[in-house]
């Protein structure tokens, strides 16, 4: 017989003793790489600990996010910590459990299916035995591997998984616990400011460190390792005059500046690319069909996380220590021992919540900075703050993406073939992803970066997520064209390609079922024989009240989007009803998920509106502005949707407990919401926008043009 395989990542942290161990009487503690960014996973696996080892949940604390004793999961990202994080924790315990039930069976000479576990003591027949996980874990070695062979339960079986739990780190955030990485001090400790690269390349040119000084107004240091340069002091508030004072009397050679131009995604279509094929190639003539083909647009985007990030770090005694609020401790550690020459060993790496980040952010780069810092000032503790203008100005930004979708068409009206041409830069930036942490590029004697690839499609792709139809094509490819070169640095912001795909494609279905005469949602069923597909596209109709072949064109719309985020997580349909006339009002949007087994439907929900907000703001306010470097550097020059544009927003989860499996939900939403928004503002209007996002200039030209 052979052995089950496990897990992904249990796969490739297959020790026990990672996972959980059982430190003092009627406490758990479970380990976990996935690290708490405002989405509740603490919780979830909380719950799914409980479950599988049959203990109340108030037993079970979770330990997350550092490099020593705990699994390494890689990154906390692409809606993937509990569709495989969460399987993993719950194989590792359901061994654990097993092992145990085993020994207890020795002991007292009896089989193992005689015995049951409550809240962690062991029953024979429903009878006490006067055994616990507490009293046999001395004598149970769990450093051993995980088999596998132990059976997970039954989503029927499940006490925790399933109930809308509550967040076990909202108490100590809402009653002021120093929780978040701002509020971290540290003996001894000193602030510090770099005095930034304006771009890659760039070299210091003079330094008018009395200026400075004079303007920090209390004592600083200034430290410096090639075109690395820093401001520290005991006093933050003047380092940060300091900081704010080098702008102008620190002067830069090698400067490159955007332009304007550059900003839209256009621009890409003639720049330098690295070309691939997904599929078969494209037929050279239309077969005798008619052809549909539409061009759609986005710009880059930024994170505009909630705080500017922060790190702390310290060397002491050849060993650095990192403190960060990054989404993968153990590829920031790699990273770090790549940039500052030492051995990865002697680097721990701690996560400390933070803001939230969604996708590469400041963090990372934050953390090198205190860490390059740290190296060259051992023994003491280094912290640095980002200013919120520099957050906006140096973190990743999201790849501007142009998207070309072109379809032939039978006579009924339904697509044959369909091709997605994608212009894009790559969303793989994440250290270890290609691209070096931003102290990386103005530290000495750095090693060349390999060339940058882009997320395979294995792991969902990065500009090609999400561009494959799951409708009922006969032939479909996708011809990506990853643009080497972008006026600024780019990586992953949540979803990947998957909105500016899902907003394509969805946006070209519609514009398909308006040319054959057929309603949105009907034209959809006509197309899908996914009957998980099906149900959420017929539940958020029902739910919308939805009516089929409404008029349009007199300024208030309604449109729907569907997708299967990385066609393989969760099904989302969107329907959003708005109103349009110099600008775009949401009046109302539904949601139907099928996210398989649901841990938290409570926070599987926050989860989904929170996607269905950002995503509206990206669709109606949201893009990185370019002139002489970057224009959008505070909350009035990148405007984000207001808490009263927040329209109301049902969600209905199908069947949450009808699987055994669970299916990332995090990032399902970003798409259909934005198609869903697209394909209302066409109904609103009685014309298409296909550029983002649809602010009030685009509007009025579009309007102007008819």
């Amino acid at each position: 017989m052979n052995a089950p395989s496990l897990p992904g990542p249990l796969n490739d942290n297959p020790r026990l003793d990672l996972w959980v161990s059982f430190p003092a009487p009627g406490k758990v503690v479970v380990n976990t790489g996935r690290v708490e960014l405002g989405q509740g996973v603490l919780t979830a696996m909380a719950q799914v600990a409980a479950d599988e080892l049959d203990v109340a949940m108030t037993r079970v604390s979770v330990r997350s996010g550092v490099t020593d004793g705990m699994p390494n999961e890689g990154y906390t990202a692409g809606s993937q910590s509990i569709q495989f994080g969460g399987l993993a924790m719950g194989q590792a315990c359901a061994d654990v459990r097993a092992l145990f039930i085993d020994h207890a069976a020795r002991i007292l000479a009896c089989g193992a299916n005689e015995l049951s576990v409550r809240d962690g003591a062991f029953f024979r027949h429903g009878a006490a035995t006067g055994h616990d996980y507490w009293t046999l874990a001395p004598a149970i070695d769990l450093s051993v591997n995980a088999s596998g062979l132990a059976r997970r339960k039954a989503s029927a079986d499940l006490r925790f998984v399933g109930q809308s739990s509550a967040r076990t780190d909202l108490p100590a955030k809402l009653f002021g616990d120093d929780v978040f990485i701002h509020d971290m001090k540290l003996a001894g400790m000193k602030h510090a400011r770099v005095v930034r690269q304006p771009n890659k390349g760039a070299c210091i040119g003079t330094i008018d460190e009395a200026a400075i000084r004079r303007a920090a107004k209390g004592a600083i240091e200034f430290v410096r390792s090639g075109d690395f340069l820093a401001i520290v002091g005991d006093n933050e508030t003047a380092v940060e005059l300091a900081g704010g004072a080098s702008v102008n009397h620190v002067t830069w050679t090698n400067v490159e500046t955007p332009t304007p131009l550059q900003q839209e995604a256009n621009w890409l279509v003639q720049r330098p690319v690295i070309d691939r094929l997904l599929g078969p190639p494209e037929p050279s003539d239309a077969q005798g069909k008619q052809r549909f083909e539409a061009t759609y647009t986005r710009g880059y985007l930024a994170h505009a996380s909630i705080s500017p990030s922060c790190g702390l770090a310290q060397f002491k005694d050849g060993h650095l220590t990192v403190w960060t609020h990054c989404q993968g401790v153990f590829p920031l550690r790699g990273a770090l021992a790549r940039m500052l020459k030492l051995d990865a060993s002697k680097i721990t790496v701690h996560h400390v919540q933070g803001s939230g980040c969604y996708g590469h952010n400041g963090a990372d780069d934050a953390a090198a900075d205190a860490a390059a810092i740290a190296m060259l000032m051992p023994g003491t503790p280094i912290r640095i703050r980002w200013r919120r203008e520099e957050e906006f100005i140096f973190e990743p930004k999201s790849p501007a993406m142009l998207v070309k979708v072109r379809a032939l068409v039978d006579a009924d009206g339904k697509p044959s073939d369909w091709t997605a041409e994608i212009w894009s830069g790559n969303h793989n930036g994440r250290p270890g992803g290609g691209n070096a942490l931003l102290a990386g590029y103005a530290l000495p004697d750095q090693e060349p970066l390999p060339q940058a690839n882009e997320v395979p499609e294995a792991a969902g792709g990065g500009a090609t997520r999400n561009a494959d139809p799951l409708y009922d094509i006969a032939d479909k490819r996708i011809i990506h064209h990853m643009v080497t070169e972008t006026p600024v640095r780019v990586s992953a912001l949540r979803g990947l390609g998957a909105m500016p795909n899902v907003f394509a494609l969805e946006c070209a279905i519609d514009e398909l079922a308006e040319r054959a005469g057929v309603d949105p949602v009907a034209y959809r069923l006509a197309i899908t024989t996914d009957m998980r597909a099906r149900a959420v596209i017929e539940k958020v109709a029902a739910m919308a009240n939805w009516q089929a072949n409404a008029p349009g064109g007199n300024g208030a719309g309604r449109g729907i989007a569907f997708a299967r985020y990385k066609n393989r997580a969760a099904y989302s349909a969107v329907v959003v009803e708005l109103e349009v006339d110099e600008e775009i009002r949401l009046r109302h949007v539904w949601c139907a998920t099928d996210g398989g087994l649901i841990v938290n439907p409570d926070g599987a929900i926050n989860q989904l509106e929170g996607g269905v907000i950002q995503s509206a703001s990206w669709m109606l306010r949201e893009q990185v502005r370019l002139d002489g470097g970057t224009a959008s550097f505070d909350w009035d020059t990148y405007p984000v949707l207001k808490f009263s544009e927040v329209p109301p927003i049902d969600i209905a989860l199908i069947n949450p407990t009808s699987s055994d499996m669970p299916l990332g939900v995090g990032e399902a939403t970003a798409g259909p919401t934005a198609a869903a928004i697209g394909n209302a503002v066409s109904h609103a209007l009685g014309i298409r926008l296909r550029d983002l996002p649809l602010t009030r200039e685009r509007i009025m030209a579009a309007l102007l043009q008819e």
